[in-house]
């Protein structure tokens, strides 16, 4: 009889063990799940890097707030706008209560109609600055935080190469009256070939050194990148 029950007693272990696996298995699932579920509530929307706490709802960066805007208002003149702020991001009104909806004042134009000084574009060290016509590039400008406007706040724009290679025009200059002979003046302008050819020509014979004074003068000979003189 004792020999027929072990088989028996192996199989409800078995069974008990099995049992056990699976629930620690359950309950580790659900532990799994409760922890994604903390980290999705508790992760920060990027937009809150931007957004100070308990400050003027009216004065909160454009990436803080969403306003119900019209395209239809008359180009340059004072619109009102409803807007709301955003998820997570806390402000006050004039008396410091809590405040989620408020109306924002602002002037009727798109973002790339607004003046230079209202947006940050990148440069270009690769276009001529020294050229005739002057060379344009394409940037891509955007708008400062506090400031509002309709359409995209990122855009592109023409605009006139304008960046320095470090050169300085006095220094240009100052070479060109007591070395230029040398061609010392091209060389520091980084024209190796120009240079080379005032030196091996003692400045042709200098017609070139007082040609070259008077173009460095007048800033038509400038850096060999293309940048201007600071």
């Amino acid at each position: 009889m004792e020999a027929a029950a072990e088989p028996l007693r192996s199989v409800r272990r078995l069974s008990r063990v099995l049992l056990f696996l699976s629930q620690c298995y359950i309950l580790s699932g659900d532990e799994n799940k409760l922890l994604s579920h903390l980290t999705e509530s508790t992760e920060i929307p990027p937009y809150m890097m931007k957004c100070p706490s308990n400050g003027l709802c009216s004065r909160l960066p454009a990436d803080c707030i969403e306003c119900a805007t019209n395209f239809s208002c008359t180009y340059g003149k004072p619109v009102t706008f409803d807007c709301t702020v955003k998820p997570s991001v806390t402000c006050v009104d004039q008396d410091l209560n809590p405040q989620r909806n408020f109306i924002i004042n602002m002037t009727c134009r798109f973002c790339w109609q607004l003046p230079e000084t209202d947006y940050e574009c990148t440069n270009s060290t690769s276009c001529m600055t020294v050229a005739c016509p002057r060379q344009r590039y394409l940037a891509n400008c955007t708008v400062r935080d506090h400031i509002h406007c309709l359409g995209n706040r990122t855009f592109p724009k023409l605009l006139y190469c304008n960046w320095t290679g470090g050169y300085k025009w006095s220094t240009a200059l100052a070479l060109s009256i007591t070395l230029g002979g040398f061609g010392a003046d091209r060389f520091y302008l980084g024209q190796w070939r120009e240079g080379l050819g005032k030196l091996f020509s003692f400045g042709g014979l200098g017609i070139w050194t007082l040609i070259d004074v008077l173009l460095i003068g007048v800033g038509y000979v400038g850096p060999a990148d293309g940048s201007l003189y600071i």
